[in-house]
């Protein structure tokens, strides 16, 4: 990220993440929803996109509240031939964030 507290802003504002706590020193941050915990490292180099699974037990639910907010959906929600039912957001950095539950259960 080039600066951690505006990513951090940005994932609360768009993606419904609270901001657990920003390290200013160390250049990094933590943001979390629910179970899951994202923690951004701050860089003056080059930006790679990234792709992050994040398993929800309420995908559709998931997908209803980040759309209210306004969140970039690059992949709306559906099944997955290979057992997925998830959607894909990209954050303003161009990580993609793929939201996901699994379609099957073992028997």
């Amino acid at each position: 990220m080039r600066d951690v507290a505006e990513a951090q802003a940005q994932y609360r504002d768009m993606l419904g993440f609270d901001i657990a706590w920003h390290n200013i020193e160390g250049r990094i941050g933590a943001v979390r929803r629910g179970d899951c915990v994202l923690f951004l490292r701050e860089t003056d180099g080059p930006i790679t996109p990234v792709e992050l699974w994040v398993f929800c037990d309420d995908v559709d639910g998931t997908e209803a509240d980040l759309t209210a907010l306004g969140a970039d959906i690059s992949d709306p929600i559906s099944d997955k031939p290979w057992g997925l039912r998830s959607f894909t957001v990209r954050d303003p950095s161009g990580h993609l964030i793929h939201f996901h539950h699994d379609l099957w259960t073992a028997a």
